[in-house]
C-alpha cells in the first residue's frame, strides 16, 4: 500500500474554526458563560493562567480560559502571546511582602507566631466529597471576618535569623536579569531561576518538588510560612521622581525551611527555599520553593545527582508553552519527512532480504 500526501487548504481550516466555535459555545439552550463568572467563580484557574501566562490581568485570563474551553495551558499560551504585544513603560519597585494585607498566613514550624495563624480561605480542612448542593445554585454565606490591618507582619525566616539559625537573607541590590528580554542561558543565577519557576508549569514543578521528598536529591523541608494577600505595586515615573502606587495584586509567598549539615566554611544551619507567584496558588508556591532549594545544591556544596538539582533539566523543561510547542507540533503535517523515513526502511528491509542466509 502506498502512502500519499494529503492536500488541504483554507476552506478546510475555516470549517475547522467554525466547528471549534460551535463546539466552544455548546448547546444553545444552555446560557452562555460570561467572563465575569469565570473571573469570580473560577479564581484558581484564573490565577494559574496569570502566573503561567506571565501577565497579571484577571479579565484577560478569564477571556483566555473561555476561548480555550478551559484548557489552562492553551489559555496561558494565549495570554503570553498577547503579552508580547504590550508596550513596556516602567519597572515596578521591589515588593516587601511584610507589608502584605494578609488573607491567609500559616506556619508549620511555629504554632504561636507573631501576627498569629490566619487560616483564611482554604481547602485544607474540607472533606473531599462532591457537594451536589452546588448543582442547584449556591447562596453565599455571610461575609467572612477579615483580619484587621496591624501593620507589617514579620516573616518566620526573620525570626530564625535573629538567632543565626538560618542562612542570611540572600537579597541582592544588583539589577536582576529578565527572561522575557534575554534568552535563557547557563549558568543561570538565582534571579533567572526564580523567574523561570514562577511562570513554569505547576504540574511539572509539583512533580519535581515531590521527587525531592522521595529521596531524589531531597532534603527534609518544613513550611516556614505561607502567606496569601494583596500588596500595592509602585513605580517611579521619571518625570515625578517619586514612587506612585498603581494598584494592588494578589500574591502567594512560600518560605521553606530546609536542613543543612554545614560545610568546611559554613556551620550547620537551616537553608531557604523560596516561591512567589501571582494569585492564590499555594501548591505552585510550595513546589517552586522545593525546587528552588534543590537547584541550590551546587551552591551549598551538595552532590548534584537528581533531576530536580539539575538547572538545565529543570529550567529547559518547566515552561509549558515551549513544551506544548514541541509536543503538539508532532500532529502537524510531516508528510515529506515520513515519506523519507518510509523509503529508508523499505530499502533497509530489501537489503536484509537480499543477504544470503548463514
Amino acid at each position: 500500500m502506498a502512502y500519499v500526501a494529503v492536500k488541504g487548504g483554507e476552506r478546510a481550516i475555516d470549517n475547522a474554526h467554525t466547528w471549534l466555535a460551535e463546539d466552544r459555545r455548546g448547546r444553545p439552550e444552555v446560557p452562555d458563560l460570561e467572563t465575569a463568572q469565570i473571573r469570580e467563580q473560577l479564581g484558581r484557574s484564573v490565577d494559574r493562567v496569570m502566573a503561567e501566562g506571565s501577565l497579571y490581568d484577571e479579565g484577560l485570563a478569564a477571556l483566555a480560559i473561555k476561548q480555550a474551553q478551559g484548557d489552562l495551558i492553551e489559555a496561558a499560551f494565549l495570554v503570553r502571546a498577547y503579552r508580547t504585544t504590550l508596550p513596556r513603560f516602567a519597572a515596578s519597585q521591589p515588593l516587601d511582602t511584610a507589608d502584605m494585607h494578609i488573607r491567609r498566613r500559616i506556619s508549620a514550624v511555629f504554632k504561636d507566631m507573631p501576627g498569629g495563624q490566619i487560616l483564611g480561605p482554604t481547602y485544607d480542612y474540607t472533606h473531599r466529597l462532591l457537594d451536589f448542593a452546588l448543582e442547584a445554585g449556591f447562596t453565599p454565606p455571610a461575609p467572612a471576618e477579615m483580619p484587621e490591618e496591624t501593620g507589617p507582619v514579620p516573616r518566620i525566616h526573620d525570626i530564625l535569623g535573629t538567632e543565626g539559625l538560618i542562612e542570611p537573607d540572600l537579597r541582592s541590590d544588583a539589577e536582576p536579569g529578565d527572561i522575557t528580554r534575554a534568552p535563557l542561558a547557563f549558568p543561570a543565577g538565582r534571579d533567572i531561576r526564580l523567574q523561570s519557576l514562577a511562570r513554569g508549569d505547576e504540574g511539572f514543578l509539583l512533580a519535581m518538588g515531590y521527587s525531592t521528598q522521595r529521596g531524589w536529591g531531597g532534603s527534609h523541608p518544613f513550611v516556614g510560612e505561607i502567606r496569601v494577600g494583596e500588596i500595592g505595586v509602585e513605580i517611579v515615573p521619571p518625570e515625578l521622581g517619586f514612587a506612585v502606587d498603581i494598584g494592588d495584586i494578589t500574591l502567594t509567598e512560600c518560605q521553606m525551611v530546609n536542613q543543612f549539615a554545614g560545610s568546611k566554611t559554613v556551620p550547620p544551619q537551616f537553608t531557604r527555599g523560596y516561591g512567589l507567584v501571582f494569585g492564590h496558588a499555594e501548591r505552585k508556591a510550595m513546589a517552586m520553593a522545593l525546587v528552588d532549594r534543590a537547584l541550590r545544591a551546587e551552591e551549598l556544596g551538595e552532590d548534584v545527582k537528581a533531576p530536580a538539582q539539575n538547572p538545565e533539566f529543570v529550567l529547559y523543561h518547566c515552561d509549558n508553552i515551549e513544551a506544548t510547542g514541541f509536543v503538539e507540533h508532532l500532529k502537524l503535517p510531516h508528510y515529506v519527512d515520513f515519506q523519507s523515513e518510509l523509503e529508508t526502511i523499505r530499502r533497509m528491509r530489501a537489503d536484509v532480504v537480499k543477504e544470503p542466509a548463514e
